[in-house]
């Protein structure tokens, strides 16, 4: 038994944080256990058991190590029994705090299962053993780093993987997750329409679609929360590219969307910001803006009473909101929800094609396919052969900067810009191997909207109208009741060349009521002109 510790009061502290420093340390019961094993071989008096689950890296940042030594300088207790001297500070602050209370006689033991330290011992063997505590910290933080930034620029991923795909812990390397990647995919494809708020697809992902998050050791399982779809929708590492401490690296795993994709979607979600509710469903509100002041293009139902049937009747009316107080706007006449939808309708008709159009285009495309793919190998070899040239002229930077031909200034913004261009270019050809694979499925569906689109606008819901009308094109603008837009590129073709095919193709038609290419000499020459 040691002299004088019985008459010392000890307050047990047992703390164990969830963090990466205390894996190897014992559970709180195992401590207190331990610990009361320990007083009673050694006679100690414990008045009162305290514990925490905090980490000790930053001070200040436990309230009930602080009771504990509050409590000691009030004399409640002049000693402390804990594990080890690293379960009571792993910070300068904290241990400078301990040892000047063993200094001045306050805390006249701190007791682990190791040893005791007392008031006359040399104040240096607790600086020194606090001293490492701290110690072991800073090494751990920086090779830590060091170790994510080594995974980063091999391509890997130092972290749990998002939504749409897993850890693969056998290779350290992030994979598709075979039962979420294609419906976060096609969450994605359903925000690019535009036409869905947050809400909505959180709605169908979690409701519709049963979704449910990757199940974890202590958490998963769950549909998915709304900030987790805001952050599938702001996270870079779908495109394939990782961010790190504000810098850029090239990611190994497949990217589920383009850049072009990803940039689209932050622009959908800065215009839509935090709408709210609404009880009305007004399908053309929302992406419409008045042609003479930019504001933004609202409806609202009229209510007229019908004599004759003694009911109301209701209408819906679109009009700029005419919310920019410092430009005066003449656009006052609403327009009827009708008249919108009949010019809608004419420009639907403008890019609509036959069904036997439909079939010859896809024919040819599929015979263009082989020419497309030779296309992007080329492309893909001299894009190879670009990111060796870079490989090189990194490793004689490094030979420059070794001979001392280079400061190290010049050095790192030389090695920076081709880091940069290395991204760029390896993002780039990403996008050159699945263009192959999605050119023609991308363009089929062009023909498809283009064939059937029409009629699905005529006939269809409030939601579908909405969505084929936001497929036509962007930046759609009301001025006078008219509605004009920019049509999106792969339809201009169609409008600009197809009406031409559609006359020779009618006027040839009842020579030869079935189609043929074999048959009509004057189809083929309609075909052919159509293959461009």
């Amino acid at each position: 038994m040691n002299q004088g510790t019985t008459k010392i009061k000890y307050f047990l502290y047992a703390r164990k944080s969830s963090e990466s420093e205390d894996r190897q340390i014992q559970s709180i019961d195992d401590q207190i256990k331990r610990l009361k094993e320990l007083a009673v071989n050694q006679g100690l008096n414990i008045k009162k058991i305290y514990t925490e689950s905090k980490s000790a890296k930053q001070p200040e940042n436990r309230p009930v190590f602080a009771e504990v030594l509050a409590r000691i300088e009030k004399g409640e207790a002049d000693g402390i029994l804990c594990w080890q001297i690293n379960r009571l500070s792993r910070n300068p602050i904290d241990s400078g705090k301990l040892s000047w209370l063993l200094q001045q006689g306050v805390l006249k033991s701190i007791q682990t299962h190791e040893r005791q330290y007392l008031p006359e011992d040399n104040v240096l063997l607790f600086s020194v053993e606090s001293g490492m505590a701290n110690q072991f910290l800073v090494e751990l933080r920086t090779n830590t780093i060091r170790g994510m930034i080594g995974k980063l620029e091999k391509g890997g991923w130092p972290s749990l993987a998002p939504a749409g795909y897993v850890n693969d812990k056998l290779n350290h390397t992030v994979i598709k997750d075979p039962d979420r990647f294609h419906i976060i995919r096609k969450v994605w494809d359903l925000m690019l329409t535009g036409s869905y708020s947050i809400s909505q697809i959180l709605d169908i992902l979690n409701n519709q679609w049963g979704f449910r998050t990757l199940k974890r050791k202590q958490r998963g399982g769950t549909p998915l929360a709304k900030s987790g779809l805001y952050a599938i929708f702001t996270d870079l590492f779908y495109t394939g590219l990782m961010v790190a401490k504000g810098k850029y690296y090239q990611g190994k795993h497949e990217p589920m969307i383009t850049s072009e994709e990803y940039d689209r979607v932050q622009t959908l979600l800065k215009k839509r910001g935090n709408p709210r509710p609404r009880t009305t469903v007004m399908p053309y509100r929302g992406f419409i803006k008045c042609g003479e002041c930019g504001c933004m293009i609202t409806g609202y139902i009229a209510k007229k009473f019908i004599r004759s049937t003694k009911q109301n009747r209701f209408y819906n009316y679109y009009c700029c909101t005419r919310k920019k107080v410092d430009i005066a706007c003449s656009q006052k006449k609403a327009i009827k929800e009708n008249d919108l939808e009949l010019q809608i309708e004419n420009e639907i008709e403008k890019i609509t094609i036959l069904p036997e159009f439909r079939k010859i285009a896809l024919d040819i495309l599929h015979r263009a396919n082989d020419e497309e793919v030779e296309k992007r190998s080329k492309v893909y070899e001299s894009q190879h052969r670009t990111l060796e040239d870079i490989q090189k002229q990194l490793g004689e930077l490094t030979g420059m900067r070794v001979r001392g031909m280079l400061t190290d200034e010049e050095y790192m913004a030389e090695k920076e810009e081709l880091q940069k261009q290395q991204i760029i270019l390896k993002q780039h050809t990403v996008h050159t191997e699945a263009r192959v694979d999605r050119w023609l499925e991308l363009t089929e569906q062009t023909f498809d909207f283009a064939t059937y689109a029409g009629a699905k606008f005529i006939h269809g819901d409030i939601q579908t109208k909405k969505e084929i009308a936001m497929a036509l094109g962007q930046n759609f603008i009301l001025k006078d009741g008219k509605l004009a837009y920019n049509l999106h590129e792969w339809f201009v073709p169609i409008k600009n060349d197809y009406p031409k095919l559609k006359a020779e193709y009618l006027a040839s038609k009842p020579e030869k009521k079935v189609l043929s290419k074999q048959k009509s000499g004057k189809n083929s020459d309609t075909f052919s002109s159509w293959g461009g």
